[in-house]
């Protein structure tokens, strides 16, 4: 089992993801319920392709942080 990071911004009409692990892997919801969800389904869907591609599956690399900043 595998552990991608997620990147999930506010839209105007939901919210949107992507995972910078999984170039061109991104994702829609309405709800941060429904992105998690979606996204999971992305991940999985993306890494079967690269499979049946031939494709080498990328590591998860990416790693987050905060900084905290005077504003």
């Amino acid at each position: 089992m595998m552990q991608y990071l997620i990147i999930i911004e506010k839209t105007e009409t939901g919210y949107s993801a992507y995972s910078p692990d999984l170039p061109g892997c991104v994702s829609t919801g309405e709800s941060r319920e429904a992105i998690d969800q979606n996204m999971g389904e992305a991940i999985a869907f993306h890494i079967e392709g690269m499979k049946l591609d031939g494709l080498d599956i990328p590591q998860p690399t990416t790693r987050s942080a905060y900084v905290e900043v005077a504003a």
